[in-house]
């Protein structure tokens, strides 16, 4: 023993003994990674037995889109640290062996040195699966936690969408006391949003229509409605395009219109057609303003055409321009068979009468609306009046 150096033997049990203790404490580490595992899954059982039933539930079955992420984890940590638990003592036991070996062999003055390089390649190989296995407890850690965190926020995503779907259903039944109490809003110039009336005319040898609208659109309020028939787009459409007049199209002829209805207030807007000698009358809140002759006499409105609202139709419900749009509100939009009385037109402009059409009535079920264009309760026919 030359300078105070330890025997061979000495040295290598300490050495044996130190790695042992590293052991320990690395297994201590694992047990206290272990334990802080099992609190994040149980973490993870209480959110998803309060939330996954309730909201992710609704969100597969009502939304129709959720994806149980928390299923997608490559593997299961608990059969990580069962692993590492077992790597652990497999490690302990080939040490206690090793300084078994050691206490029998001492004797011998060529093992030492052979041992203790085996001795430190063979803990070496066991440090590097240790820490490989402590990383990839960390990684298991991390990634529970960001599944944890994209399942909450999947789950809020889910509950918001349910409630705001519940408060519009809430505020719909709520404010359609009966189906012709509500309004067709189209607040942009665009070529997509429009109404949609689902029955179609059938031929017609006079009509009148009627409705509500309200537009401060500029320059023209746009295409109130108009209905295209195959080899006839302009069958009837009612347009304001421009700095033009409002026109009265029946069979691509036109006749231009005495009303004035780009103020941003509520109108009660009436026309009559009658093929005969193509007489027509423009009615604006009952008063008949203007009348006239010659438009498409003798031509009788062709059935089995699509009746659009907001859009004038290029094709047969379709080939919408978006200069040509309208930009506003309407509601009571009804269609009869026949020339109204002077006098019913007026009833139903001051509210004194409710009249649907007895070919296209206002309701609900019967008006379809695509593109953003919405429904909405109408204000009341005499809150209507008082916008006048």
């Amino acid at each position: 023993m030359q300078g105070g150096a330890l025997p061979p033997e000495e040295e290598l049990k300490a050495t044996v003994l130190q790695l042992r203790e590293t052991v320990l404490q690395q297994k201590e580490t694992i047990g206290s990674q272990r334990e802080a595992i099992r609190e994040l899954t149980g973490k993870l059982s209480r959110c998803e037995g309060a939330d996954g039933k309730s909201a992710a539930g609704a969100w597969k079955n009502e939304v129709g889109k959720g994806k149980d992420t928390m299923g997608d984890l490559p593997r299961d940590p608990a059969q990580v640290i069962d692993q590492l638990s077992r790597t652990m003592q497999t490690l302990k036991d080939r040490l206690e062996s090793l300084e078994h070996q050691l206490r029998a062999n001492v004797s011998y003055a060529a093992l030492p040195g052979d041992l203790r390089e085996m001795l430190q390649r063979r803990l070496g190989d066991l440090e590097r699966q240790l820490l490989s296995k402590v990383a990839e407890l960390e990684d298991e850690k991390s990634l529970l936690h960001n599944e944890t965190s994209a399942h909450r926020q999947k789950t809020e995503t889910a509950l918001n969408a349910l409630l705001e779907r519940v408060s519009e259903l809430e505020k719909g039944n709520s404010a359609f006391k009966s189906p012709d109490e509500f309004k067709v809003s189209l607040p942009l110039r665009t070529n997509y949003l429009y109404g949609k009336i689902k029955k179609t005319l059938p031929e017609l040898y006079a009509f009148t229509v009627c409705l509500w609208l309200r537009s401060s659109a500029s320059p023209g309020i746009g295409t109130p409605f108009s209905y295209a028939v195959p080899g006839q787009a302009n069958e009837i459409v009612l347009i304001e395009w421009g700095n033009n007049p409002i026109e009265l199209l029946i069979n691509d002829k036109v006749a231009q219109l005495p009303l004035f209805i780009s103020d941003g207030k509520w109108h009660h807007i009436c026309i009559t057609w009658t093929t005969r000698d193509g007489m027509w009358e423009a009615f604006q809140d009952g008063e008949k303003l203007g009348t006239g002759e010659n438009l498409a006499p003798w031509h009788p409105i062709k059935p089995g055409g699509v009746l659009i609202l907001g859009q004038e139709q290029d094709t047969v419900g379709g080939r919408f321009d978006a200069t040509q749009a309208f930009v506003g509100e309407m509601s009571q939009f009804n269609i009869w068979d026949r020339v109204l009385r002077a006098e019913d037109i007026m009833n139903i402009a001051n509210c004194s009468i409710n009249m649907p059409g007895n070919i296209i009535p206002w309701v609900d079920n019967n008006v379809d609306v695509f593109g953003g264009a919405t429904k909405w309760p109408v204000e009341t026919c005499e809150e209507r009046l008082l916008d006048l």
